[in-house]
């Protein structure tokens, strides 16, 4: 199965995400690796995503007979959103066969994963976050990105700002305060905001809202 099928049949699986780990797969199946995380401090977010995602595929394997006559397998493999986990559980579940694509949903563990599935020739599928250059499928030709990335979205907010001002010249001179997650995702959009006020001219300040479990007692 070529690349570009693998990453169709991934991006068909990529919906919104209890777990049980189907058998290894087979010629007619395609594996979903899941780095999962439902535990930790962000259960919340990887429980919904993660057991929404099983649902998914759930409902193509029943609904439709799979994707083509194949079916969709998986196995889950807890993180806590902990790269180190997450790098444990890449080199532990690469193994299997027919494997589709890796969605960590993870900013540390995507990128601690950009080598490896480049030299696994496996697609990473990065949603709403990652690296902006990995749009540049030459540059990386295993890493797809989905909906959002940090320049994008950050971009989009400046530019609304501006649109409220009446015009992007009008940010000049005015004080754009960011509150941003303390955490490799929270930062990314960093550096790009220090861009665009400097190419807009507008003040910026940046605020850092601790990582859950960082926070400092008063």
């Amino acid at each position: 199965m070529t690349i570009l099928a693998k990453f169709k049949i991934a991006a068909l699986a990529a919906g919104l995400a209890f777990t049980v780990a189907l058998p290894m797969a087979h010629a007619d199946e395609q594996y979903f690796p899941l780095q999962s995380y439902r535990v930790g401090p962000y259960a919340a977010g990887g429980t919904g995503f993660f057991g929404g995602f099983i649902d998914y595929l759930n409902l193509i394997n029943t609904r439709d007979g799979g994707v083509g006559g194949v079916k969709l397998t998986w196995s889950e493999a807890e993180t806590q959103y902990e790269v180190e986990r997450g790098v444990e559980a890449y080199e532990r579940l690469k193994s299997n066969p027919n494997v589709a694509a890796w969605n960590p949903l993870s900013v540390g563990i995507a990128y601690a994963m950009i080598d490896r599935v480049t030299a696994d020739k496996v697609p990473l599928i990065t949603i709403n976050h990652g690296r902006t250059d990995s749009s540049d499928g030459r540059v990386f030709p295993y890493v797809f990105p989905l909906l959002l990335n940090p320049y994008s979205e950050t971009s989009g907010i400046v530019n609304y700002i501006a649109g409220k001002e009446g015009g992007i010249e009008n940010l000049k001179g005015k004080k754009i305060v960011v509150l941003y997650h303390g955490s490799p995702y929270g930062k990314e959009t960093i550096p790009i905001y220090e861009l665009l006020a400097k190419k807009y001219a507008f003040e910026l300040q940046q605020i850092e809202v601790p990582h859950p479990g960082n926070e400092q007692q008063s």
